[in-house]
């Protein structure tokens, strides 16, 4: 590794405060001299204080592994170098050379703020976690919930002709302010989850769409004041038409 220049993973340990200070000064006089890696850096940073907030509710609970701040961004950093490289794949094969320089650092900021990208981690998070709000399982009750904290959502529809009902919510935050995953469950036990907040810096209005993330299914939109995600399983049939019912409601 250089002396000079740091690497990839040094600029990581950088962010997650782990470099000796000698090191961290280097780092801090190189990032000065290099505005792009600045930028990047900070990026990271803003990623690990969403962490931080989505993981604060765990104060006294048991420890989890998978669920500590260093590990979940290795985990999102991995994914969004395979993104990366996917959509310099798909560049290529689209024979797009001549405006290769702009239309890269368009995909590569696509692939790397995918919409409602924290809408599918709160899902992987939480949806399993056993950090619900139980006492809003019953539908009255949820929906109660949902209004001490979002004053100008809709009434929340009833999905048991679908087989779900409802297991929980866990209130959480981002630098918008609060956000809200409400949580369903079948007979089977397969979940699916509806994630608000409000609108962000780069989405500030949320075009309707959806996309596959590993076994994971996201349908997004906006409707009044909030951006919503539908988050299911990607082999769940049922899944289009829960997002239509709670387009309709919301």
């Amino acid at each position: 590794m250089s002396q000079l220049i740091p690497s990839e993973e040094e600029l990581h340990a950088y962010v997650d405060e782990r470099l000796e200070p000698v090191r961290r000064r280097a780092v801090e006089l190189y990032l000065a001299a290099n505005p792009e890696q600045a930028a990047r850096v900070d990026g990271w940073r803003r990623d690990a204080r969403h962490l931080r907030a989505a993981l604060s509710g765990f104060a006294g609970q048991t420890p989890n592994p998978r669920l500590d701040p260093a590990a979940v961004r290795r985990e999102l950093r991995r994914r969004q170098q395979r993104r990366w490289a996917n959509a310099a794949v798909l560049l290529l094969t689209l024979g797009l050379g001549g405006l290769g320089g702009w239309q890269m650092r368009e995909a590569r900021l696509l692939a790397a703020n995918p919409p409602m990208a924290d809408a599918v981690q709160a899902h992987r998070l939480f949806a399993d976690a056993g950090a619900l709000d139980l006492s809003a399982r019953d539908p009255a009750r949820l929906q109660a919930w949902l209004g001490e904290h979002f004053h100008h959502v809709g009434t929340l529809p009833d999905l048991s002709a679908y087989g779900f009902t409802p297991l929980g919510a866990r209130l959480l935050s981002n630098e918008q302010g609060p956000a809200a995953l409400l949580v369903f469950e079948d007979a089977r036990g397969q979940r699916v989850s509806l994630f608000l907040r409000s609108p962000g810096e780069r989405y500030a209005r949320m075009p309707s769409g959806e996309r596959t993330e590993g076994q994971l299914q996201a349908r997004y939109w906006s409707r009044g004041d909030y951006n919503y995600a539908l988050v299911s399983a990607a082999s769940d049939s049922r899944g289009a038409q829960l997002r239509q019912v709670l387009d309709i409601a919301l």
